[in-house]
């Protein structure tokens, strides 16, 4: 059966792709150059799609953390006769003092590993399968390396240990006592560039030291927030920062495809691509947990990307992290996914949906930003007033909403609400956005009419709460975002209403909050408590003055993440294991927002105590 437990793994990251490595020292996930690219290593989806493990050959206790203010992971085994710590590293290139992390990578997965008590028998394992498995490259000694042949890119391992032919791939073996450091890399390159060559173990040593500094320097340097959960805020924001595409300002959802919404369920999506609302959503907690500068990048990004959109079509919701449009998905039924989870899934049939929410995310996240966006070129501009445009002509019209229902369009209410929040923040920001006269009255005109429709057709007074769409029955946790836009304040007895007919009807017995009743989305099978709606709820409570009950939320959401202190997308609301692509970018804009609200609210507690 493939892949570990998805809370075993922990993310490595370059800026440019990412790898997860378990708690064994295996990396079971790399995608070279970019975090949608075919896999060099997909152990996590399928036993023989390849993987790279250093670790003991001895059983073993495993401790893991992450060196302090970076995303360089060391993972200590403490063996019977030994302890063996292994740090691990895609590498950076050189920084400019922390403001550009990422620039020039030379595309090196590195990792070390030094005996520092006792000795310890070190197993290495390498077993590149490229192209998602489906390639067994040749693998010879060349220049004091392994050069990998086969598939559609160069790579060669820099290796200190001899490896020998085994069942995957090769292996060896080497006795480590107290004292004793080694050194490897796999290099990358294209194959219309030269092969890459074999790293001394000095010139390792000097880039993962580079590597540690740089993330340190940007950590020191953007990282200001001191409120609630301050490790935690500042860790997620490396996180996101981490799930950035440094070339163009993408973001991705989270760096891995196909890991399942519930163990052997078919919802299974590929989440390697720049989704606007995630990545806006993203932007606005980098705001909070890391003062983002590369927020002009992205938006430059997200002109470019959508200049071509045609208006009948409405803005395209997500590209790849280069820019592209089509986006068509497909399966690998070479794949058996993780724990038997099929299709395994590579693209994302929801590029060519309509979501109406992502015009409210944009200018959300630039109203959030507007400090450093003062000076936008004209065409930003006239994209970001199309988007104000856009939806004050497209809100009465049906989409698939946030959760990308697979199935016929609806009136969802969080759609309607961010396309009032899309003008309201549009309003907000007249001297940046430059809308003549005729356009402000317009957008003020159609915000108001968009409040009035939410207000009477998204309150159902038998349920007692704003539900999922106009009309429906249906609790949706999207409504919890509708005091955090300001549509509606979270005191209104509405709003209290539906805050807790969520809390009770709308979450497991541990109190974790679905997105909604599995069923109403017309795929089969069931999905776990979802991250970022519990964060949601503390939220929404914070800003409803119910600060210690806000808290108590915050703190059952935060215990999800495991102990390097990432989130998947959702919980098994029996085991409380881990499930959904992993991590989630979501779940962290959740922790860091949740983590703001109850700053906020405690601020002001404070000042009405007159503190």
């Amino acid at each position: 059966m493939s892949g570990s437990a998805i809370a075993d793994y922990a993310l490595l990251s370059d800026r440019h792709t990412a790898a997860l490595v378990n708690r064994e020292g295996s990396v079971d996930w790399l995608c070279f150059p970019r975090f949608d690219s075919p896999s060099i290593f997909g152990r996590l989806l399928d036993e023989d799609a390849g993987h790279w493990r250093i670790g003991p050959a001895d059983d073993a206790h495993v401790t893991r953390r992450y060196v302090d203010q970076t995303m360089v992971l060391q993972t200590i085994f403490r063996t019977h006769d030994g302890v063996l710590v292994l740090s691990d590293a895609l590498l950076t290139g050189a920084d400019d003092g922390g403001h550009r992390l990422g620039v020039d990578v030379p595309h090196v997965l590195a990792r070390e590993v030094r005996c520092t008590e006792g000795a310890v028998l070190v197993r290495v394992e390498y077993d590149p399968r490229p192209e998602y498995g489906l390639v067994s490259p040749r693998l010879s000694w060349s220049d004091g390396g392994i050069a990998s042949q086969g598939g559609s890119a160069r790579m060669v391992l820099t290796t200190p240990v001899r490896l020998e032919p085994g069942p995957r791939g090769l292996h060896g073996e080497v006795l480590l006592t107290a004292g004793d450091t080694l050194r490897f890399g796999l290099h990358w390159s294209s194959l219309d560039r030269s092969q890459p060559r074999v790293w001394s173990q000095r010139e390792l040593a000097a880039r993962l030291g580079g590597t540690v500094l740089a993330w340190r320097s940007w950590s020191s340097l953007h990282q200001a927030y001191d409120g609630p959960a301050r490790d935690l805020v500042h860790h997620s924001g490396r996180v996101l920062q981490a799930l950035s595409f440094q070339p163009t300002g993408a973001i991705v959802a989270a760096p891995t495809t196909s890991l399942p919404e519930w163990p052997g369920g078919e919802r299974t999506w590929d989440y390697r691509y720049s989704w606007v609302r995630d990545a806006s959503l993203t932007l606005q907690a980098l705001w909070v947990a890391a003062c983002p500068d590369e927020a002009r990048q992205f938006f430059d990004f997200l002109t470019a990307a959508a200049s071509s959109s045609g208006r009948d079509r409405g803005l395209q919701i997500m590209f790849g992290v280069g820019g592209e449009r089509d986006l068509s998905e497909r399966e690998l039924p070479h794949l058996s996914g993780w724990r038997d989870s099929r299709p395994v899934r590579v693209g994302n049939g929801a590029w060519n949906q309509r979501q109406l929410d992502v015009y409210g995310a944009i200018l959300a996240a630039v109203r959030r930003l507007a400090d450093q966006l003062h000076a936008l070129d004209e065409s930003t501009r006239k994209f970001l007033r199309g988007c104000a445009d856009a939806a004050a002509e497209q809100w009465t019209e049906k989409d698939h909403g946030i959760w990308e229902i697979r199935g016929e369009p609806r009136h969802f209410l969080h759609s309607k609400v961010m396309c009032w929040s899309a003008l309201d923040c549009a309003l907000g920001l007249t001297g940046l956005l430059r809308p003549d006269s005729t356009t402000l009255d317009r957008w003020r005109r159609v915000r108001d009419q968009i409040r009035r429709a939410v207000l009477r057709d998204g309150w159902n007074a038998d349920v007692g709460a704003f539900t999922q769409s106009f009309g429906s029955d249906e609790l949706d946790a999207s409504v919890l975002t509708m005091p955090i836009t300001g549509i509606v304040s979270a005191d209104d007895p509405r709003m209290l209403a539906t805050i807790d007919a969520i809390e009770e009807r709308l979450t497991d017995d541990r109190g974790l909050v679905y997105r909604y009743r599995a069923g109403v989305d017309g795929l089969s099978g069931g999905e776990g408590s979802f991250v970022l709606c519990t964060f949601w709820l503390a939220h929404a409570l914070a800003l409803a003055g119910r600060v210690q009950r806000a808290g108590e939320v915050f703190e059952r959401a935060a215990a999800l993440g495991n102990d390097v202190g990432l989130f998947a997308e959702q919980a098994h609301p029996v085991t409380g294991e881990a499930l959904g692509n992993f991590p989630q970018a979501f779940s962290h804009i959740g922790l860091v927002d949740a983590a703001w609200a109850l700053h906020q609210a405690a601020n002001l507690a404070d000042h009405t105590a007159g503190r």
